[in-house]
């Protein structure tokens, strides 16, 4: 559309503040020039920055002016494309959940962690009932690394999944972990405690955590 006739008048503006015009003679409406943010090249580093930093959907996708629905399948890809590092192995471990909900708080989750000593990062996770089919993923991984040691706290579950020769249970033993879990839950709004924030669907709550954890 020619926005320097006579005969095109401002009308305007779009949701996303752009300037609209209408053409006198057709009464067709328009933009000068059109985009689609969607498109940018650098969209999925600011979605990762924005997500680690605990923006939630709605004001994440307000703030880089695309729609909900295109943030949650861009996250989703994100998540997909991300490879999980390899564990190291003959290390010392930290192992312990954390509890949250999915949709309401009758729907409760448990995410499993491992954490690892030396490198002071999760090196594994996973979602689901506090179960030992859901400990059991995590702690398998560990297994297979030949872990040196696997420290967890009190509940009777490791003790059946642990070998005896590398499971330890300490006061304090689980420090490092905790602080872990309190930072996760600070950062990201849909882990607080008490807040109006939550996840709505499980695979979206394990995409966040992978951009979260591995990104």
């Amino acid at each position: 559309m020619n926005v320097f006739t006579d005969k095109v008048v401002k009308v305007g503006f779009t949701k996303a503040g752009k300037q609209r015009f209408r053409c006198k003679a057709c009464g067709k409406t328009g933009m000068e020039n059109y985009s689609y943010r969607a498109y940018e090249v650098t969209l999925n580093d600011h979605i990762v920055r924005l997500t680690k930093e605990g923006m939630g959907i709605r004001s994440t996708a307000r703030y880089l002016r695309i729609s909900t629905n295109t943030l949650l399948r861009r996250i989703i890809s994100i998540a997909n494309e991300l490879s999980i590092p390899q564990i190291s192995t003959n290390k010392t471990y930290e192992v312990d959940e954390m509890r949250t909900y999915i949709k309401s708080k009758d729907r409760v989750v448990w995410i499993v962690c491992a954490y690892e000593r030396e490198s002071k990062r999760i090196v594994s996770f996973y979602t689901g009932h506090r179960t030992n089919k859901t400990l059991n993923v995590v702690l398998k991984t560990l297994q297979l690394a030949n872990a040196k040691r696997i420290f967890t706290d009190g509940l009777r579950n490791y003790r059946y999944l642990i070998d005896k020769g590398i499971h330890r249970v300490k006061r304090f033993a689980t420090n490092h972990i905790e602080r872990f879990n309190l930072t996760l839950r600070t950062h990201l709004k849909r882990l607080n405690r008490r807040t109006i924030c939550f996840s709505r669907s499980l695979l979206l709550l394990n995409a966040v955590l992978k951009i979260y954890l591995f990104a």
